[in-house]
């Protein structure tokens, strides 16, 4: 073994200018696959530590031994959600004497001094003490007090870190007696609300709705990205390959053992590898700063959430050069079996067709998702479609060589024709990452965004009436607006105060209304149209803004898989290129030929791929397609193109050097 690591050392080292600059290809795709994929695999445990910190927010029913009563709502300020939560401490005697929310039974007599802090305080709030979040109490302090300040009035401190979804997000903690009306008075179960009074042992809650949600988009999401990134990680041990399979082969007709051959392949890409990795594990490093800065959820992240744990550090830098092993491993069959035929460059025979069986199969599944709530269940599926692509993708740009080697009516054309059919796997790791980021494309790009009114029309705000007269309400409704110099027409609609405040109102007319309106129903917040589908609007920018970092990362990977394998391409095909300018080829024949390769198959695997993504969409589309996913998949589909033609015209230079001595070599 100890001879074989020198020997491979010996190989890696001595392999000349040309040799070390397909190294040097190698690490450098394994430090982009490494950095993205830390990215992808991080946001999961950030959306996790997110909702960690928010459970306190959702709190769990006490069976024994409640507590306190917690209760949640979201209020409004210039356009942005503040989350209020009411918090009332349960005395012994108010246990006993069963004082609860209506319609709840008591829950038992608390024992004296446990009332905990809740996340982030530092002790339980006393009753008319509010807490407020550093954002939400710089803002208190920028506005006019009948804007925001006056709706809280009793400011004692500020929440930690620990008690935040987000940096800058606006939270309120206020505190109650347990027979406060806000404690007790009865609450509409929506989100506007968020949870209705109940008594708690502990903070110990679970993850809200919403935090589930991006759970599951950011597992969707990763899947999307790691499927690539994995690909190009394994096509980079394949990278200088012909070069590589060259060199065993001759050591193999000398008398090197498989297992030698398979020991030198492996010591060879897994040094490479775990350079690159620790590499691509600082760059991730060095740009969490900047991608802390990205905005899902309603505000940016912390640096702790975007940093992987040492677990998950060490399970990277270990897996990504033992993936770059196996991948590297795994093209050594025609080496130990038939070295001769490796030496003599043999067409290597045909690719199996049941490839294409098992893209059949797997698509053939993807109309039962919409029957699926399991989530484990439908990142599965995207990612065996996105495998069964990258396995069926060979297969198919064999038969277009064969197709493009039969209709070439040009050299250019008939030796890109040619090229295809003889190594298929070389020119789909060229077009692969394009093809890849098409599925992704065609998959997120038509899925509809328009779910919700864009115009909510004239400014109302509109509080539930759950209990007394609505007449009433609207009585100190109009007070309430009147004394705070707010004109506004008042009536009731029902159960429900509507106040219009006129088309020419604007966010400081708003937001003096509702700090007016606050408490008018204990546990209801005045409310805009746009308020209510402010859940929804947001979560349709959050999928917005993650398509795009979606499909920046997989251009990234693509842009870089399609420059770093043309450039070994041709270094793989040296020899053979000089020999073609040796029998008289033109160098720009030989360009061209290379252009075609490349171009002809991105365009029917770009499409093919394109088409799957979309089909795998189908059953989460919630309506038409809208214009502005088709823009979005015109714009990904020009952009890699382009992509790919700038990559290949960067390795135009190589060309030109390699063929710049048409005398053959002995390598």
């Amino acid at each position: 073994m100890k001879t074989t690591l020198a020997l491979s050392w010996r190989l890696l080292r001595g392999g000349g200018r040309r040799g070390m600059l397909g190294t040097w290809l190698t690490f450098g795709a394994v430090a982009i696959s490494t950095a993205l994929l830390l990215f992808a695999v991080s946001a999961n445990f950030a959306f996790d530590a997110r909702a960690d910190r928010g459970a306190w927010r959702n709190p769990v029913a006490a069976q024994t031994g409640a507590v306190a009563i917690e209760a949640q709502r979201n209020d409004f300020v210039r356009d942005r959600q503040i989350t209020v939560i009411d918090l009332a401490a349960l005395t012994p005697e108010k246990a006993a004497a069963g004082v609860a929310p209506a319609g709840e039974a008591p829950a038992g007599v608390a024992p004296a001094g446990v009332v905990p802090a809740p996340p982030g305080l530092p002790r339980f709030p006393a009753p008319g003490e509010v807490w407020l979040s550093p954002e939400l109490a710089a803002l208190a302090k920028e506005l006019p007090a009948d804007q925001l300040a006056g709706r809280y009035p009793k400011v004692a401190g500020q929440i930690g870190d620990e008690g935040l979804v987000h940096p800058g997000e606006l939270v309120a903690v206020i505190g109650h007696r347990p027979d406060a009306a806000a404690m007790t008075a009865p609450r509409s179960d929506d989100w506007i609300v968020g949870s209705p009074p109940t008594k708690i042992a502990s903070f110990a809650g679970t993850a809200s709705e919403e935090a589930e949600a991006y759970q599951v988009l950011a597992l969707i999401a990763t899947v999307l990205m790691i499927v690539p990134l994995l690909v190009f990680g394994g096509a980079a041990a394949r990278l200088t390959v012909a070069r590589r399979d060259q060199r065993l082969a001759s050591l193999r007709l000398i008398g090197a053992t498989p297992g030698q051959v398979a020991a030198m392949t492996v010591a060879e890409a897994v040094i490479v590898a775990f350079a690159g990795a620790l590499t691509g594990a600082i760059l991730y490093g060095v740009a969490v700063p900047l991608l802390s800065r990205i905005q899902i959820g309603g505000g940016v992240w912390y640096l702790s959430d975007l940093w992987p744990s040492p677990l998950v550090l060490a399970a990277t830098l270990v897996a990504v050069p033992l993936l770059v092993g196996l991948s590297a491993v795994a093209g050594l069959r025609r080496v130990v079996v038939s070295p001769l035929g490796v030496a003599k460059r043999e067409t290597p025979p045909g690719l199996r067709f049941f490839r294409v069986l098992a893209l059949i199969a797997v698509l053939a599944a993807v109309p039962m998702l919409s029957r699926s709530t399991s989530v484990s269940v439908i990142a599965a599926v995207i990612g065996l479609a996105f495998l069964c692509i990258n396995l069926v993708g060979p297969w198919v740009v064999a038969l277009i060589g064969r197709i493009t080697a039969g209709s070439a009516r040009r050299p250019a054309r008939l030796l890109a024709g040619r090229r295809l059919v003889d190594d298929p796997r070389s020119a789909w790791r060229t077009v692969s990452g394009v093809a890849l980021t098409g599925f992704v494309a065609g998959f997120l790009g038509l899925l509809s965004p328009s779910a919700f009114s864009s115009d909510p029309g004239p400014a109302q705000l509109r509080v539930a009436v759950l209990s007394g007269s609505a007449q009433d309400a609207v009585t100190q409704a109009k007070e309430r607006l009147s004394k705070a110099g707010v004109q506004a027409t008042v009536k009731a609609e029902k159960k429900v105060v509507v106040a219009a405040l006129g088309s020419t109102a604007d966010a400081a007319v708003i937001d003096r209304a509702r700090t007016a309106l606050d408490g008018l129903t204990p546990g209801r917040t005045p409310t805009t149209e746009a308020d209510d589908q402010r859940f929804g609007m947001q979560m349709l920018a959050d999928v917005g803004a993650g398509t795009v970092v979606v499909l920046s990362v997989s251009f990234l990977v693509a842009i870089a898989s399609s420059g770093i394998t043309a450039a070994s391409s041709v270094l793989d095909r040296r020899q053979t290129y000089a020999l073609l300018r040796l029998a008289g080829t033109p160098l720009s024949v030989l360009d061209q030929a290379r252009r075609a390769e490349t171009l002809i198959p991105l365009t029917v695997m770009g499409g093919g791929a394109i088409a799957v993504g979309a089909f795998c969409a189908m059953p989460f589309m919630l309506g038409s397609v809208s214009v502005n996913g088709l823009i979005t998949l015109a714009v990904c589909v020009g952009l890699g193109f382009g992509g790919v033609i700038g990559a290949g015209a960067l390795s135009r230079p190589l060309l030109r050097a390699v063929t710049a001595d048409p005398a053959p070599r002995p390598d």
